[in-house]
């Protein structure tokens, strides 16, 4: 199993409605590492470690969304690995 990083940029009606939470709690369902956090912007990211069937599975999950959500559009860019997110799946501060 081959480990990738990659950020998932959230677009819609995604913050405030519990929608990092939601990406928290899929995160550790598919047992992919990583974060999640608001953007100024009003998008949400999500950095995330793991394999591409966790990856596919992951963005397929950020683009139904939680109940009270409304996504958009999901983009997905590889990203560099961060060690310091490799073993968790956090919720960060706003950027």
């Amino acid at each position: 199993m081959e480990t990738q990083a990659k950020r998932f940029f959230v677009s819609g009606m995604v913050q405030g409605v519990g929608f990092r939470f939601f990406a928290e709690r899929t995160a550790a369902s598919l047992g992919v590492a990583g974060f999640v956090r608001n953007l100024f912007d009003g998008r949400v990211e999500v950095y995330a470690i793991g394999s591409a069937e966790q990856m596919e599975a992951l963005k397929n999950a950020l683009r139904r969304s939680p109940r009270m959500a409304a996504v958009d559009w999901v983009d997905e860019q590889y990203a560099d690995f961060l060690r310091e997110y490799a073993n968790v799946f956090s919720i960060e501060s706003d950027e």
